[in-house]
């Protein structure tokens, strides 16, 4: 599987432990940079515009973004076309995200995930296949609403 992954400022230090992680794990990581430490401030919607750019081109199968909260680095995302992107803060939220929504882009929140809990988060995210079913009723009702039609 081929993850791009990207950090603003506050996500530097975790992006790079899970870079490390990934690769030992067998990912195919395309580290897509973003800041390049903690002091060298950038803004957030350029970058969720590159990482989700790589999913939707199909260069990279999912997506990673971390940001100090995810909150805007999650809207950004949610803003591009055929991304479905999920702030997941624990194991049980990262497989409501791929299980129900199939989200394609997991957005981590670095100043309340330490190194170990993201790790985790990132492993159920990566691994929990989705269900289909109903829940792929509600994915094309979604892709409906971003195509801006109505629900009836």
């Amino acid at each position: 599987m081929r993850v791009a992954i990207t950090a603003d400022h506050n996500g530097t230090a975790l992006r790079d432990d899970l870079v490390r992680w990934l690769t030992a794990e067998g990912y195919a990581v395309d580290d897509r940079g973003g800041a390049p430490d903690p002091a060298t401030v950038v803004d957030y919607p350029a970058l969720c515009a590159d990482v989700c750019g790589e999913v939707v081109a199909g260069r990279a199968d999912r997506g990673i973004v971390l940001g100090g909260s995810g909150l805007g680095e999650t809207v950004a995302c949610n803003k591009i076309r055929g991304i479905r992107a999920g702030l997941c803060h624990d194991e049980w939220s990262a497989g409501i995200s791929r299980g129900n929504n199939d989200a394609n882009v997991l957005v981590l929140a670095a100043k309340t995930l330490p190194a170990l809990e993201a790790r985790k988060v990132a492993d159920r995210w990566l691994t929990t296949p989705f269900k289909g079913g109903v829940h792929a009723r509600r994915v094309a009702q979604i892709a409906a609403l971003e195509r801006g039609e109505t629900l009836s």
